[in-house]
């Protein structure tokens, strides 16, 4: 262990003993500190990752931090996402089973991050979208900054202005924007739909053009707010010892993406950049998933983690030390707009949906209203059948089109993942082993036979 090593382990046993933050200055090195940036709905259609989307900021961090090719979240839906990420447990644990504005919550907000890592001496700041509750106060942050809305032209330049504040400690900023959330921003000049071309799911079309156009408007505001608040860390001298975490809930709001089990709803954009060996421009093609997280933050502050963590730290990757974290990533939804109660196991090989709810239509609500909804409802979408169990090659058919479920050659492999799933689910004591999952009191939510979530929804509990 090196002589900074040393130095930081020092510093945080007293932070744990109880010093005042006034001791950071006494040591002469702190904790790094932590950017968590974060959009709304964004998966991985981004530059960084290959896609005709500019993200020239994004691509600035991932050419000098390392990108996960291969992130997942814990349920592809927009509060389980976020609490999943920030407390370090699926949603079935945690608590965070809907959406934090129909009534849904995490069952004690004390398994938030913030709260560890001010036992490290941290200071955190809310500074914009968080989800995670009705009531932002109710959290724990040190600090609450909130805007109307929640816009990158609010969000990105007071961020930019906390980051030019004096800091005493080290700080935990969570910087999250509304961006890429339907509705979209009008496209500019740099997003002509004549050259626009839909996501993978999607047909295309000149609807489905303009909605893609539409949604790579607001990418490039979003990516225009990552830069102001990167400039903001180089700016003030605070970029060589800050992490960088950017990163989304879910897949983007199209039909088949957001809030489906496949990878493009489980799938999201990770970056990482800083501290701990998080830098360089590399790629890894590890599994990993958005509960590792918090296992690596405690690692990299010298936090005992909690035992209640379902992740593991990213940084055996980082150090060279591992080649895989997970074997197996697992997933899940239970309450979007409309009750849906989906799980999921993804290998590198293969992919395993069941979904619990015995319907055998599309559950509309679940997807956002747009251009490209409105086509396949005029193509017949609300009559399509849905697949109880889906088996996916995900080698030979990477966009998950053909369920193999039935298929006898691919015996073997659907019973191997069903044991996974259901060991998982046992292992983590899921309440759909028994029956229903149950909405807190006052929930509310659509119903699945409806078309629209701008439908009124009503109090299930």
């Amino acid at each position: 262990m090196g002589t900074d090593d040393v130095a930081r382990r020092n510093f945080l046993r007293t932070c744990v003993a109880g010093a005042a933050s006034s001791g950071l200055a006494q040591v002469g090195r702190t904790p790094p500190n932590i950017l968590y940036i974060h959009s709304h709905d964004t998966g991985r259609y981004l530059q960084p990752y290959g896609h005709a989307v500019p993200a020239p900021n994004l691509q600035r961090l991932a050419e000098g931090g390392v990108l996960f090719r291969k992130a997942f979240n814990a349920a592809p839906t927009c509060s389980p996402s976020r609490a999943s990420l920030l407390t370090g447990m699926c949603p079935h644990n945690n608590g965070m089973l809907g959406l934090a504005h129909r009534g849904f919550s995490l069952n004690d907000y004390r398994q938030h991050v913030v709260h560890t890592l001010r036992t490290a001496g941290y200071r955190s700041t809310l500074c914009g979208l968080q989800h995670v509750a009705r009531d932002p106060k109710v959290i724990g942050y040190d600090e609450v900054m909130s805007f109307k809305g929640n816009h990158v032209e609010d969000v990105a330049p007071a961020a930019a202005a906390f980051l030019g504040r004096k800091h005493e400690a080290p700080f935990f900023l969570d910087v999250g924007f509304f961006e890429t959330h339907r509705e979209f921003r009008k496209p500019g000049p740099k997003e002509d739909p004549r050259f626009c071309h839909p996501p993978a799911p999607i047909p295309d079309t000149p609807e489905t053009r303009a909605d893609i156009a539409a949604f790579k408007a607001s990418a490039r505001v979003m990516d225009d707010g990552v830069g102001k608040v990167l400039d903001g860390l180089e700016a003030n001298g605070l970029a060589q010892n800050t992490l960088v975490i950017s990163t989304t809930d879910h897949g983007i709001a199209f039909p088949a993406m957001k809030c489906n089990l496949t990878d493009h709803g489980m799938g999201v954009s990770l970056i990482l950049r800083g501290p701990g060996g998080f830098h360089g421009g590399k790629v890894v093609d590890a599994m990993v998933s958005h509960l590792d997280i918090f296992p690596t933050l405690c690692e990299l502050a010298g936090i005992d983690k909690p035992r209640r963590l379902e992740g593991t730290s990213l940084l055996p990757l980082i150090r060279g030390e591992a080649k895989e974290i997970h074997e197996e990533i697992f997933a899940e939804v239970n309450y979007h707009a409309a009750y849906e109660p989906k799980r999921a196991v993804r290998t590198h090989r293969w992919k395993y949906i069941r979904h619990f709810d015995g319907r055998k239509h599309p559950n509309l609500p679940n997807c956002d209203d747009g251009l490209s909804k409105s086509y396949w409802l005029e193509m017949g979408w609300k009559e399509r059948g849905v697949e109880q169990e889906q088996l996916f090659d995900l080698v030979f058919d990477p966009n998950e089109t053909r369920n193999v479920a039935g298929d006898a050659a691919a015996r073997g492999t659907l019973q191997e993942m069903r044991e996974r799933l259901n060991q998982w689910m046992h292992r983590t004591n899921d309440p759909l082993l028994r029956g229903p999952v149950a909405a807190p009191h006052g929930a509310t939510a659509n119903d699945p036979d409806g078309v629209s979530p701008k439908e009124t929804p009503k109090v299930i509990a």
